[in-house]
């Protein structure tokens, strides 16, 4: 053989490589596929793991051509590699294109084949020699590390970090993108050692020289320095680098930059309240109290209040004004009446941020303003642009003769402003500063928090009274009555939910549900339950119908640890005959003219979307009687269980006078009186009645 080839000659005399016992005692059981072609193309020696790459018997490909006896890739493949060697007289390698071909088995495997010319005692070309070695295993741990590195590199991407690589030497070699988007340097910039530039002046020797004693030691570098950003401010980072050693050699560094300005900022400001509020042990105290009572506040009507009654008596203040911006106006609006002096050159009601004021001035800097006399007002006011006239018109006449002026600031977005004013000269220390500055950074999240509080609860009250009848049918022989009264003063939007309506054959369906929770989410799931049950009922009315259908409906639409309980019930208007089913919800309780209670017996069941056969039973509504259906807010609380609950519930009924007991509405109001007189409300309370009359001497 010849250099060419990577078939080693065999070393005894009288030995032909042609010879079948010397290929099948070394190949035979080979690692990687074989095999020989003559110069026409035809296969003269093949290996079993060749002849499995086909799908065929070893001895089916010999004396025969590529063409013959394979399809596909494989067989264009090998073709094209052929003609190539025996043309060209040299080694064709298909490392960079590798075969994809299904096994026996349907799963893919890969292979890499070369080809290579096999020449005589002579030099001349007497055929190719095939190899073919399968790197299944290697593609799929190829595959595996790239999907690795692609995991890694999107796990990197979002986090709050900057990662980057160097040299060995330390300097840059690659590109960190985020690092460049922070600081504004380019590519060029920031190469070798250019990041340093981006490092605050004041920090940048003790990092560069922490940073080479790291590279000399070949130890995890540690430091933290201030990095300027593109909009000239700068920004506190910790950094961590490791070296990667391979053989003994560091061959690259990585590092990462952690972004801890808000940490670094939080830090320093507790540093200058723990420092210059050590001896105003009152004022902390003032702020924890006025934080607390801020926690409390759900509304800004609430919160605004709290704001006076902490300028009363934490600051001693004569007035206090609470103002908030209406952005798109570009004004103040004054939300608190007797906040400012009814005085010539006073603001008014709404003021614009082009107007020199106290509170103006503070939500433009987006800093507090402390005019601690008449004269510091006066002059901070000229330079902001007032009129002369009208600030000694104000002077002259308001009894004000110091003044703060704060801005309510989230995240660096303004809100509105607070104005204190004292009818003395008041000096404003440092300490009352930082008092000042920690008050309003209080009042300011509270604002925030109790204007999203508000707009998601108008939100979430539009979509409930969006989606519950707006009022009961009037129907002759059935009176219907509801009452609905929330769980506490401000949170008025929950899940529980009430409907009443008349089927297509004249019969009345009525229906209470509570969906676990409160806010936009309750209120939407009772949304989808109640218009499933209206459409449910009004193609097949039967309860336990009804109830099926739910399920389906529940399990397609609700989270797995949503719960909902529904009782519904189908009454004939005047003879009061009906049908009850109920999906783990409180039995409903029937009122007689005589003041008796009897809860119903039926089959309590399972709340909606849980397993279980929906079963249905009679309950009538005979004339003179009042049906009642409740959610768990009337009879039970958290110092009453639900069976407590139901007795009381019976006993409340006995005690009602007969005017109550013939008349739904008076009824309701009666029990959700008494029963819930004593107790502390935890949760909404609904109620619906139908009753059905007592027949008159005329019918």
């Amino acid at each position: 053989m010849s250099a060419e080839t990577s078939v080693p000659r065999p070393r005894e005399s009288g030995v032909d490589i042609s010879d079948p016992a010397l290929f099948e005692g070394l190949l035979a059981e080979a690692p990687f596929a074989f095999a020989f072609f003559d110069t026409t193309g035809r296969f003269t020696r093949v290996n079993q793991s060749f002849a499995d790459i086909g799908g065929l018997a070893a001895g089916e490909l010999v004396g025969r051509t590529t063409a013959e006896v394979l399809t596909g890739d494989l067989a264009t493949l090998i073709d094209t590699a052929l003609h190539r060697v025996l043309e060209e007289h040299r080694a064709v390698a298909h490392g960079d294109q590798r075969l994809r071909l299904p096994s026996a088995t349907g799963d893919p495997r890969h292979w890499v084949l070369s080809f290579y010319p096999i020449h005589g005692e002579k030099g001349a070309l007497t055929g190719v020699a095939l190899f073919g070695v399968d790197v299944t295993e290697r593609q799929l741990a190829e595959e595996e590390l790239r999907r690795s590195e692609e995991r890694y590199r999107s796990l990197v991407e979002s986090q709050q970090q900057l990662v980057w690589i160097t040299a060995p030497s330390g300097a840059v070699i690659e590109d960190a993108s985020q690092w460049r988007a922070i600081t504004g340097q380019s590519y060029e910039e920031y190469l070798a050692y250019g990041w340093l530039e981006a490092v605050h002046p004041d920090d940048r020797p003790a990092a560069e020289e922490a940073w080479r004693e790291a590279l000399r030691g070949r130890t995890m570098f540690e430091w933290s320095y201030r990095v300027r950003t593109r909009a000239s401010g700068y920004r506190h980072f910790e950094v961590r680098a490791v070296p990667i050693i391979r053989n003994g050699r560091v061959v690259e560094w990585v590092g990462a930059n952690s972004d801890v300005t808000p940490q670094r900022e939080a830090e320093e400001m507790r540093g200058r309240l723990t420092d210059q509020l050590g001896a105003a042990a009152l004022r902390t105290a003032r702020l924890q109290g006025a934080t607390a009572m801020l926690a409390e506040a759900l509304t800004v009507e609430q919160v605004v209040q709290v704001i006076i009654d902490v300028g009363r008596t934490a600051l001693a203040a004569d007035r206090s004004a609470v103002a908030l911006l209406d952005s798109d106006r570009a004004v103040l609006k004054l939300t608190n009446s007797g906040g400012l002096p009814d005085v010539p050159g006073a603001p008014g009601e709404e003021i614009p941020l082009t107007q020199a004021s106290v509170m103006t001035m503070a939500v433009n800097s987006r800093r507090p303003v402390f005019a601690e006399s008449p004269e510091s007002l006066r002059a901070q006011l000229v330079e902001a642009g007032a009129d002369e006239t009208t600030i000694s018109g104000f002077l002259e006449h308001s009894d004000e003769r110091s003044w703060v002026g704060l801005p309510l600031l989230a995240a660096g977005r303004a809100l509105g402003a607070l104005r204190f004013a004292h009818t003395r000269p008041q000096k404003i220390s440092q300490e009352d500063g930082v008092f000042l500055e920690a008050l309003a950074g209080q009042c300011a999240l509270a604002v925030e928090r109790a204007t999203l509080f508000e707009r998601e609860h108008r939100t979430a009250e539009t979509l409930q009274r969006s989606l519950l009848p707006e009022r009961l049918p009037v129907i002759p022989g059935v009176v219907l009555a509801q009452r609905f009264r929330s769980g506490s003063r401000h949170v008025q939007v929950g899940g529980d939910w009430y409907d009443a309506f008349v089927l297509q054959d004249q019969r009345v369906a009525a229906v209470v549900g509570d969906v676990m929770g409160k806010g936009v989410k309750a209120a939407a799931g009772m949304g989808r339950i109640r218009n499933a049950m209206r459409a449910l009922a009004l193609t097949n009315p039967p309860p336990a119908a009804v109830l099926t259908g739910l399920d389906r409906v529940f399990d397609a639409t609700e989270e797995e640890e949503q719960v909902t309980t529904l009782a519904y019930m189908v009454v004939e208007p005047g003879s009061g005959d009906g049908t009850l089913a109920l999906a783990g919800h409180p039995p409903p309780l029937l009122v007689s003219p005589q003041g008796t209670a009897v809860l119903s017996d039926g089959e309590p069941g399972t709340p909606l979307g849980w397993p279980t056969t929906r079963k249905q039973f009679r309950f009538c509504v005979p004339p003179g009687h009042t049906a009642v259906l409740y959610s768990d807010g009337l009879v039970e609380n958290r110092k009453r269980g639900l069976d407590a609950g139901l007795a009381e519930l019976c006993s409340v009924v006995s005690e009602a006078p007969p005017e109550v007991l013939g008349n739904p509405h008076m009824l309701l109001d009666f029990l959700v009186d008494r029963m819930l007189a004593g107790y502390e409300q935890d949760d909404d309370v609904t109620v619906l009645a139908v009753h059905v009359p007592a027949a008159t001497k005329s019918d």
